[in-house]
């Protein structure tokens, strides 16, 4: 597979210490730590993507969530009151936090880690997978193009204006990497 899968970009994003350091709170060694996060950040997009697909307000959230970190970040004075430099950081934010325990238990059942330690775990890596969410949606993965981070794609419509329709599906393909080239 040419492009990197998002589990990839989240573990190169996570950086050797910082998976040093969940092998150190799980236990095991980068190894065990690397299959943990992959696990971990599988469970994580894949209730992303259905509850994107759902049509109910646990939906339109995610949806908006998405086309918030699609959309390019502000400039100057328009960032004071922002999320901390991090694109769609605060929606999608509280949108992770709300799929984290459903998650955390899935993976602990799983992989017979403790619940507790699993929640530890994607609080770490929350952070990264917004970061890893910035960089996919700057880089335009999955779209026509790559525009500069920041740099309007010309003659692309802006991800988060296209209707819920084929726009949803490309939005998540191009942020999550839904095997498109």
């Amino acid at each position: 597979m040419s492009e990197s899968s998002f589990q990839d970009d989240v573990l190169h994003e996570l950086g050797d210490d910082k998976l040093t350091e969940i092998a150190g709170l799980l236990g095991t060694d980068t190894a065990g730590a690397r299959s943990t996060v992959t696990e971990t950040v599988g469970a994580m997009t894949g209730d992303l993507r259905q509850k994107a697909d759902a049509d109910d307000d646990d939906g339109a959230e995610v949806r908006q969530a998405f086309a918030e970190v699609s959309e390019p970040p502000l400039q100057g004075v328009a960032t004071l009151g922002g999320v901390g430099g991090m694109l769609g950081g605060g929606m999608m934010a509280g949108v992770l936090a709300k799929v984290a325990k459903p998650v955390a238990n899935a993976v602990a059942k799983k992989t017979g880690l403790p619940a507790p330690t699993v929640s530890r775990v994607i609080e770490m890596l929350i952070p990264v997978i917004l970061a890893v969410f910035a960089k996919r949606a700057a880089a335009g993965k999955g779209g026509a193009g790559a525009p500069a981070p920041g740099a309007p794609a010309s003659g692309t419509p802006a991800p988060g204006a296209a209707p819920a329709g084929g726009g949803l599906g490309d939005l998540l393909g191009q942020i999550l990497g839904g095997g498109r080239k």
